[in-house]
């Protein structure tokens, strides 16, 4: 019989590191526990097309199967090869006795545990308005949003990161009146970096969205918010878009490091207990292409790569030995607001150095663009903004070159 692995969070992450343990240890005994009833399905949509979709279905059921059709991830698990338990999350483990419990009250033995748990969004600290309140992670998240949006309808979105302002986007394109609020003094700031973030926020101002920075919400009104300036907002909705918190709680007491996910090492073993690894949103893991400190990075491609270095790592040490190569991923990214594609390798939140390389920023989309980004001098990232596939592929090629040299062989 092979080893029972067992996997927590039956999204991309979770899905992608049951089709790689089974690759490479094919009589491995693997259960699948997802929270949500839904198979598994690809989220980044969520805030762009598929949101749209969803509007466009409004409430239809046959409609509404086939936009999350649309979204159900293709996997290569062949017929009966996991069990899957969906619906059910993780609520405790014991890790002497590797057992897990889950929230129906049963326990699942295992051999090795991998936790895919993902994220959940960071919520306003305010009680009330829970009929205009709203956040988007799942689709039925999703779901319940599309059915208070239409033409006209005042949107409130607090927070201009990444997901902010693809709403932003995709909502103004829907004909909402789209307010647009972000503490930093500029959309995206830590993600894109100064230069790049005021050119952005030119472009959302151009589209129409009322884009406030610089403030926070003080609190909740009747018809809308209320500023940290002291102005006001009306809003018939509210999306809540504060960034989002690592899904571990239910490993505390194992004596794992859960201060931003799950401390891993290199193998993406969890520090304190190995038989426990990491995958995806709540893996922070050192990479040597940048440095090596810890990090957690919240990219839709990191899911497959660290889903097959933990199933590596398994099936090194289920054969006696350690786990081969360092484990070294490039990190890539994109997003989509108002029709224009950002595309980035790296890791830019870590530079201290931004340079036009290509194009011009007076206003993105004009003419593409690429930016690079450095930390005492050498690039960490490049970022494309409308920008060619091909000439994104050398870019990129560029960079895992560079940075490849300063890996130790």
């Amino acid at each position: 019989m092979g080893p029972r692995v067992t996997i927590i969070g039956a999204s991309l992450a979770g899905l992608r590191s049951a089709e790689a343990v089974l690759a490479a240890l094919p009589q491995a005994r693997i259960t699948l526990i997802g929270a949500e009833p839904h198979l598994p399905y690809n989220r980044p949509p969520l805030s762009k097309d598929g949101l749209s979709a969803l509007v466009a279905a409004g409430g239809d059921p046959t409609d509404m199967k086939a936009v999350f059709c649309g979204l159900t991830l293709r996997h290569r698990l062949p017929e009966g090869a996991v069990d899957w338990r969906l619906g059910l999350r993780a609520t405790a483990v014991d890790a002497a006795r590797q057992h897990v419990l889950l929230s129906d009250g049963t326990t699942l033995g295992h051999d090795w545990l991998i936790a895919a748990t993902g994220l959940r969004p960071r919520r306003l600290p305010f009680e009330g308005a829970d009929d205009r309140r709203h956040v988007l992670r799942s689709f039925d998240d999703a779901t319940r949003l599309a059915a208070a949006l239409r033409p006209g309808v005042k949107l409130a979105i607090i927070g201009a990161g990444l997901i902010g302002c693809e709403m932003a986007g995709t909502t103004a394109a829907l004909g909402c009146k789209v307010t647009l609020i972000e503490p930093q003094c500029q959309p995206m700031l830590a993600v894109l970096g100064p230069r790049v973030a005021a050119a952005m926020a030119q472009l959302h101002r151009a589209r129409g969205v009322d884009l406030r920075c610089g403030l926070s919400v003080a609190g909740l009104l009747p018809d809308g918010l209320r500023l940290s300036d002291d102005s006001r907002v009306e809003a018939d909705v509210i999306l809540e878009s504060a960034g989002s918190l690592p899904n571990v709680d239910w490993l505390s007491g194992t004596g794992i490091d859960l201060s931003d996910g799950i401390l891993c090492d290199n193998t993406l073993s969890a520090i304190g207990n190995d038989r426990i690894l990491a995958v995806g949103d709540v893996a922070r893991f050192p990479n040597p292409l940048f440095g090596g400190s810890p990090r957690r990075v919240e990219h839709w491609g990191m899911a497959g790569l660290t889903a097959r270095r933990a199933a590596e790592t398994i099936a090194a040490r289920e054969a006696g030995r350690a786990p081969g190569t360092t484990f070294a991923p490039l990190p890539g990214f994109w997003s989509d607001q108002h029709g224009l594609r950002l595309q980035g390798f790296g890791i830019p939140t870590i530079a201290d150095e931004t340079r036009l390389i290509e194009g011009d920023l007076a206003m993105p989309g004009t003419t593409p663009c690429i930016v690079e980004y450095r930390r005492d001098g050498r690039a960490v990232a490049v970022l494309g903004i409308a920008a060619p596939p091909a000439a994104m592929a050398a870019h990129r090629a560029r960079l895992e070159r560079a940075l490849s040299e300063t890996v130790p062989a």
